[in-house]
């Protein structure tokens, strides 16, 4: 039987510079992801200096912001936090579809890493498994997606 070779993936950040665009709307959680990521990229060798947070009102401002910063040319990768939590109307839907969308755009006009924790939730539970648990955080699991992205973008 033949095994597929596998690599391990790069968490190695120094040298990498990152943007975090997160959105203030739903604080709680999106302050988690924030502090979970920007942690995991500090863990994994980033410098404070290379690590920017920028904060927007809403999930829909996201991708605005990360288009500016996308073809500023100064970034490694980007990595865009936010919470949407579903309510009576397709509102939520609405803007998750409309975010994923300009997320994936700027990713391939800009061959740029866009990391996409943009999450669309059901409820308060959900967010609170998903930002607050340190187990499996989002907010960690797209600084490790992020560098290891950047990591393979240079090599290509």
């Amino acid at each position: 039987m033949l095994r597929a070779k596998t690599t391990r993936p790069r968490f190695a950040a120094n040298g990498l510079r990152f943007a975090i665009i997160a959105a203030r709307y739903n604080q709680r959680y999106t302050d988690a992801l924030v502090q979970h990521a920007s942690r995991a990229l500090r863990l994994a060798g980033a410098a404070p200096g290379d690590i920017r947070i920028v904060r927007v009102p809403g999930a829909f401002e996201i991708p605005v912001v990360a288009s500016r910063l996308a073809s500023s040319g100064h970034y490694d990768a980007l990595i865009a936090l936010g919470v949407i939590i579903r309510g009576e109307t397709a509102h939520a839907d609405l803007i998750g579809t409309e975010i994923t969308r300009a997320l994936g755009a700027i990713a391939l006009r800009e061959e740029l890493p866009v990391i996409h924790e943009v999450l669309l939730l059901n409820n308060q539970q959900q967010a609170h498994a998903r930002c607050l648990d340190a187990r499996h955080n989002r907010g960690t699991e797209a600084a490790l997606t992020a560098i290891e992205m950047a990591r393979l973008m240079k090599e290509l």
